[in-house]
């Protein structure tokens, strides 16, 4: 296989960009410093698109070695064709190879195995040769054999009609034919195991859907709903329409022994064939979904990751709680905690009054900006008490409903032990949940991906695959937006192009020995940083503090003459950065591709260049929705149809988007409530932390359910 010829073709490229983007790869080069800092090799290839280059890369090189691997087994064999091979080398799924190589693939003992060691294999090749003019019943005499277990005639047929089941169902051109057939036609149903049960899955107790255009998010809870023992599921096909069609296909004219092949068909179909295809086409639709469920993961994880940081301000956090109390910690501007405690305005204590006092004197002593209030359990009941609360200051506060998905993984996990050994579990989660408002990817990194929560049925899927798809969102969010080298965490560091979670601990513990880094060039005195990790990192780390202006913005160190040639063919210095002078540079200049040329860049690279010292250490977040601040609470019952409320998303699935209104349940907009058009996914539309304006349709307070819609919203 041709593999730079394939990708090539299937994402569009032009030769250049896939010859280079490959060598990029197999040159361990990153995906974000691919695609920031190398756009004239690969023709500005965004990070999405090359990180499904490189997936798609490492299933072609692995569909390759199984290719190799299966040729040189069936040649050991002594088995190879040129028909084998023919097929062997135009096989473009790993499926297709595993269908070729069935046959030869040492088996475990089968019926068809047992048959053949009584040597009945040269029986089985007359009956489907179809030529004999004695009847297989008389031949079959000639294999009598006590010793053998063949004491009859029919004994003899028998083995010989299991192996031929056996032959049908390992034929690779049947087996694609019927695969295709039940995938266009078949039916996927699932039953309930018990009526009378009463469970999430009541929806799937009678249920059935083409499988051809059965919604991934079905066959998540399809799945899971089999896995728990609420339902059956099994796929449907036009049996008899099958059986007809292996007949036409195996079955002469004039065949002498049509009368035993139909039954060996007819077993074969039932026994093998159909359950193993079947199997297949689930794990196919498994697969399918689980893709889909972890690109929505992803793109909801980055939304998250990305929301604008709340800066420069002295955040109370509260981790909500009933019997335990909720916790309280106070985190100054860079996220440093001042104070702790514990309050119970919450039942069953309800100490409402002593809480307030307790809240007062830290807001007062601290000067308190904002509340943070995580969403968890007692968090309807504290954002009430908070909303009383604010009434009775004197200074303007607002709060902040924040999601705390996984702030309990941190709290509990070896990290945040390292980070607050002072602290109780409870007294770490309340900090992060403050952190998190200050700076959400900073203190997000600190928990794995798959924990935060904003996907659908992650912990069904492949744990793997779901790791490295997460990682690698988590690591291009990190490096669009850039990590300050003298405060960033040991975690978010480990994110950045090209440092590894070891080199980031050394980076931590060489700021520890020596200060504050003073420039770039300084990391390669850290221990295992050598020259292509600093190769890799370095335009990603910013340093304020650095005397040279350029190492505080995201200009490459390998770029930074061309930059300051730059600067002086339009009249600046590189004071003008630190100043914020550098204004208008690119009307300065007349024509970009004789500066790119004089200044021996690209054109691609030019313009990011004059973005970076147009704005220096520009924050890509700023540009995304900020949180709504609230002062006042609602409650479900304070919801009327009709009425029209601002609203933060908090989650997008496949059905739809869970939007925080500012009250304890979140509503749901159904897709065919976002807008008039049709979308196949909402995540067309909406993204995690949009503000949007939503009118609610209908409140259910026994189900906690609110229905919500987007349309006419203007």
């Amino acid at each position: 296989m041709d593999i730079l010829k394939t990708l090539e073709t299937e994402f569009s490229l032009k030769p250049f960009q896939a010859e280079n983007t490959v060598k990029l790869i197999d040159d361990g080069c990153t995906i974000p410093f691919i695609a920031r800092y190398r756009k004239e090799l690969t023709g500005s290839l965004d990070d999405q698109l090359l990180r499904q280059i490189y997936d798609r890369l490492i299933y072609l090189r692995n569909l390759d070695d199984k290719r190799r691997q299966v040729e040189e087994s069936i040649t050991e064999q002594g088995s190879m064709t040129e028909e084998i091979k023919k097929s062997l080398f135009s096989a473009s799924t790993i499926t297709e190879i595993d269908d070729i190589y069935r046959p030869f693939r040492p088996k475990r003992r089968t019926r068809a195995t047992i048959a053949k060691e009584k040597g009945l294999e040269s029986l089985a090749d007359i009956i489907w040769e179809q030529k004999t003019k004695v009847s297989p019943y008389e031949l079959a005499k000639l294999y009598i054999d006590e010793e053998k277990d063949i004491k009859t005639p029919d004994d003899a047929v028998t083995g010989a009609m299991d192996i031929l089941a056996e032959k049908i169902s390992d034929d690779a051109k049947t087996r694609k034919i019927l695969r295709d057939d039940i995938t266009k036609t078949g039916i996927i149903t699932s039953k309930a195991t018990d009526e009378k049960s009463k469970s999430v899955y009541e929806m799937y107790y009678d249920f059935s859907e083409p499988v051809k255009s059965i919604a991934g998010h079905r066959i998540l809870a399809i799945n899971r709903g089999e896995k728990e023992k609420f339902l059956t599921v099994k796929i449907e096909a036009d049996t008899e329409s099958e059986i007809l069609k292996l007949q036409h296909r195996i079955i002469n004219s004039d065949s002498t022994t049509a009368d035993i092949l139909t039954n060996v068909i007819l077993d074969s179909y039932k026994r093998l064939l159909f359950p193993s295809i079947e199997r297949e086409i689930r794990n196919a639709l498994s697969e399918t979904a689980e893709e889909n469920a972890i690109s929505v993961f992803g793109k909801n994880l980055k939304q998250l990751l990305l929301q604008p940081p709340i800066k420069d301000k002295v955040v109370l956090a509260l981790d909500p709680a009933y019997r335990t109390g909720c916790k309280i910690a106070v985190i100054d501007q860079t996220g440093k905690p001042l104070d702790t405690a514990v309050i119970y305005p919450t039942p069953p204590q309800n100490k409402k009054e002593e809480a307030k006092k307790k809240l007062k004197e830290l807001i007062l002593k601290y000067n308190v900006d904002l509340i943070s209030i995580g969403n968890g359990t007692a968090s309807r009941e504290s954002e009430m008490f908070i909303s009383e609360l604010i009434k009775e200051l004197d200074r303007k506060i607002n709060y902040v409903i924040v999601n705390e998905a996984g702030a309990s993984v941190y709290s509990a996990s070896k990290l945040g032990a390292e980070e607050f050994p002072q602290y109780d579990v409870s007294l770490r989660s309340a900090v992060s949940i403050g952190r998190r408002l200050q700076d959400p990817l900073a203190e997000l990194v600190k928990i794995e991906p798959k924990a935060i929560g904003v996907g659908q049925y992650q912990h069904d899927m492949n744990q793997k695959r779901l790791s490295e798809a997460l990682g690698g969102v988590v690591e291009d969010c990190v490096n669009s937006v850039g990590a300050d080298l003298n405060t960033a965490s040991p975690s978010l560091l480990s994110y950045v192009s090209g440092i590894s979670s070891s080199v980031s601990k050394n980076i931590e513990k060489y700021r520890q020995e020596n200060g504050k880094f003073k420039s770039r060039k300084e990391l390669l005195k850290v221990s295992k940083l050598g020259p292509k990790a600093y190769e890799q990192c370095a335009g990603f780390l910013r340093i304020p503090e650095s005397s040279n202006p350029l190492d505080a913005t995201g200009v490459h160190p390998e770029s930074y003459g061309p930059a300051k040639q730059l600067l002086k063919e339009t009249g600046f210095t590189a004071e003008d950065i630190k100043n914020s002078k550098v204004k208008n540079l690119s009307s300065k200049i007349q024509n970009e591709g004789e500066m790119a040329e004089k200044l021996g860049i690209g054109i691609p690279t030019l313009n990011d260049i004059i973005k970076e010292l147009e704005k220096p250490g520009r924050d890509i977040r700023e540009d995304m929705p900020k949180p709504i601040l609230r002062s006042d609470v609602l409650s479900m019952e304070d919801l009327k149809p009709g009425m029209i409320l601002n609203g933060t998303v908090r989650n997008v699935i496949d059905f739809g988007a869970f939007v925080d209104i500012g009250v304890h349940q979140d509503g749901l907009v159904h897709i065919s409530q976002i807008c008039d058009k049709f979308i196949k996914h909402p995540l067309e539309v909406l993204s995690i932390g949009d503000v949007i304006k939503v009118k609610v349709l209908s409140v259910d307070t026994d189900k906690n359910r609110i229905a919500l819609s987007m349309k006419d919203m203007g």
